[in-house]
């Protein structure tokens, strides 16, 4: 990819108290691109998210979006900025409705409106007047994506977005992710899902003990079988 650089991780260092979990990671999102952060639990795929979003401040490196360092910024400064976060709690509020858990992200100036978002997620629009609670997880991962967008993101963090979900559920998603991206917001995902990840992606990262073990374009990735058996413990994608 050639668009512009949106996010880069310049050796970027996280703690957790004396833990030292993110150990010089570096990284980047280009203008146009999905890319996919990988690795085995506790790699500190999270970790890196939370680090971006302000959520861990690093103590060490730089976090530059669009050429502005970000890292210190507190995490409302850096999600005001675009950067935007949809954690894997999902965190929607269970005792409002689909509407008003939307109504409440819509921000002024976001090129993301109701009728947009009832566009792209067609199970929303019939569920509006339903509960956070009375949907079912892809529905709940919906909605917080869709919270998301409201927001208008200049760029857009999943973190695990298809994890437990039913196959068809996880095709619309996919869908959706897409969409997104084609519509101009640049994507790091982060997903255990090899075949979500090689559908999606431009290019991948792998994560190991908190450093980046290996980085490919997608066909490379899909082709180097001995990478993924090491570094993920999976045959094929």
């Amino acid at each position: 990819m050639s668009g512009p650089i949106a996010l880069a991780l310049e050796e970027i260092h996280g703690f957790y108290g004396k833990s030292h979990i993110l150990q010089g990671v570096s990284l980047e999102v280009r203008a146009g691109e999905i890319v996919c952060l990988l690795g085995r639990n506790g790699a500190g795929k999270t970790s890196t998210l939370k680090a971006v979003s302000g959520l861990l401040p690093p103590r060490g490196g730089r976090v530059r979006f669009h050429g502005t360092d970000v890292a210190g910024w507190p995490a409302h400064r850096i999600a005001r900025a675009g950067l935007t976060l949809v954690p894997e709690d999902r965190g929607i509020f269970s005792l409002l409705s689909v509407e008003e858990n939307l109504a409440i992200a819509v921000r002024k100036g976001s090129p993301w409106g109701m009728r947009a978002i009832y566009a792209m997620f067609p199970r929303l629009e019939e569920r509006r007047r339903n509960g956070g609670a009375q949907l079912s997880g892809g529905e709940q991962q919906m909605l917080s994506i869709a919270r998301a967008l409201l927001s208008g993101p200049k760029l857009l963090m999943l973190d695990e977005p298809v994890e437990g979900l039913a196959p068809v559920i996880v095709e619309e998603i996919v869908a959706q992710i897409r969409a997104i991206r084609d519509a101009g917001v640049p994507i790091l995902l982060v997903e255990q899902n090899l075949a979500v990840c090689t559908s999606l992606a431009d290019r991948h990262y792998i994560l190991e003990l908190g450093r980046v073990a290996y980085a490919a374009g997608n066909a490379d990735f899909v082709a180097d079988a001995a990478a993924r058996d090491r570094f993920l413990g999976v045959k094929a994608a």
